[in-house]
């Protein structure tokens, strides 16, 4: 195992804060993390119930579906910092046009639709695609730190609602929201995102940029299917698993309170998860450490089925599906730079990024049937265990990285 060169870190440590800050104020991060603050203010408010506001959360997944493929292809035309700056600003904007939504649910949908698209710039395909540009020797550990944003998110985001709202109504949780990516992430990005051009000459990353595969040649290459294949079996099982933990405790017996303290131990496993993946792939072959991390919500799944397990069963289960909840996205970046190069990363991880967001959008879909078919969880649990091993093995099928030589981008 390689020993840790902390090099990069010094030379490159702006770019880590501004892309951690950028995750956690993105498009995604802001609405889907404070949502669960937003629901009974929405629904005291419109007179709208909870399912219907559930759908929400869908219309939130389509359209960052329809942003990930649109970033990709903006970011390699016109370069990141232009599509950056200008996406901080109309995300900032189109949140704060939530506060006109009206008594049609269908306003709230478009809303949750439309800031995705606003805020293409500011997606993960963004901050992940510069910092593959920075790093190389700890490029998993650098993508870890970065989307443990989301994990910052998901603590901050609902106080911040929940007191806007309490201070003052509904729609100053909208404004406090869009003041976040105009306070936090503009200022640094003005500052501190440099156009690749500079990033190359600082950057020892500078070798994987001499080529790669442009997303036609990847969309015929059966190592980018499996990959698609692979981590949309596992996300989709996971946002399954994350959504329905709370009420599956409740029908054991667990207090709401109960329930809700054995579901609090999700985000600490996340983070931990992440980072310890994202050191571990930087030094060992990632689908080998991503196939171990990945296979622990499996025997989550068995513990849950065990109808007498313990709290303590129970909160092992929930660390054990943060463990392959934290390790998901920074194994997708890394793998899709490592196997296909940076010629067309943006492209290709936001193609990569829209399908396994669409077997997240699906999955609560599918388990909500499921549920209703069987009166049980029984049948989620089952199937969630055969993704959660399918998926992480198809990996070890992908073999050793590719060497790519031939044109750097130079579109960024």
């Amino acid at each position: 195992m390689k020993g840790f060169d902390n090099a990069e870190f010094k030379r490159s440590w702006r770019v880590l804060v501004l892309a951690l800050v950028g995750v956690a104020t993105s498009s995604s991060s802001l609405l889907l993390y404070s949502f669960s603050s937003m629901v009974i203010p929405l629904q005291n408010a419109m007179g709208w119930d909870r399912a219907q506001l559930q759908a929400a959360i869908t219309a939130l997944s389509l359209g960052t579906i329809v942003a990930s493929q649109l970033a990709g292809w903006l970011n390699l035309r016109y370069g990141l910092r232009a599509v950056t700056l200008v996406s901080l600003v109309t995300l900032c904007l189109s949140v704060w046009a939530m506060t006109g939504i009206n008594g049609s649910i269908w306003s709230l949908y478009l809303g949750f639709f439309l800031v995705p698209l606003a805020g293409l710039g500011t997606l993960q395909v963004t901050w992940s695609h510069l910092v593959n540009l920075w790093f190389d020797e700890n490029r998993g550990l650098a993508l870890a730190i970065i989307l443990s944003g989301s994990g910052l998110a998901a603590i901050g985001l609902p106080l911040i609602t929940a007191w806007a709202i309490n201070r003052w109504n509904w729609q100053a949780g909208f404004l406090a929201l869009g003041l976040l990516p105009l306070l936090l992430a503009l200022p640094l990005a003005l500052r501190w995102l440099l156009p690749t051009a500079d990033a190359r000459q600082t950057s020892t990353a500078s070798t994987a940029l001499a080529g790669g595969l442009l997303l036609s040649e990847a969309l015929r290459s059966w190592r980018f299917w499996v990959c698609n294949l692979s981590m949309t079996l596992v996300v989709a099982c996971v946002v399954g698993m994350v959504t329905n933990i709370v009420p599956l405790l409740q029908d054991r017996g667990l207090s709401a309170l109960q329930a809700s303290q054995v579901f609090s131990s999700f985000g600490v496993s996340l983070i931990l998860g992440r980072l310890v993946v994202g050191y571990l792939i930087d030094r060992l072959w990632a689908p080998a450490v991503a196939s171990l991390a990945l296979l622990m919500p499996a025997f989550a799944c068995g513990i849950f089925a065990y109808g007498d397990a313990t709290i303590g069963l129970y909160i092992l289960a929930t660390l054990l599906v943060g463990v392959g909840a934290g390790a998901e996205f920074d194994i997708a970046a890394f793998l899709i730079a490592r196997y296909f190069g940076m010629r067309d990363y943006g492209r290709l991880f936001g193609a990569h990024l829209g399908l396994i967001t669409a077997g997240a959008a699906l999955s609560p879909l599918l388990f909500a049937l499921l549920y209703k078919v069987t009166g049980g969880y029984s049948a989620m649990l089952l199937f969630s265990g055969i993704c959660f091993v399918v998926g992480p093995l198809l990996l070890l099928t992908l073999g050793g990285y590719p060497r790519y030589q031939g044109q750097a981008l130079a579109a960024t």
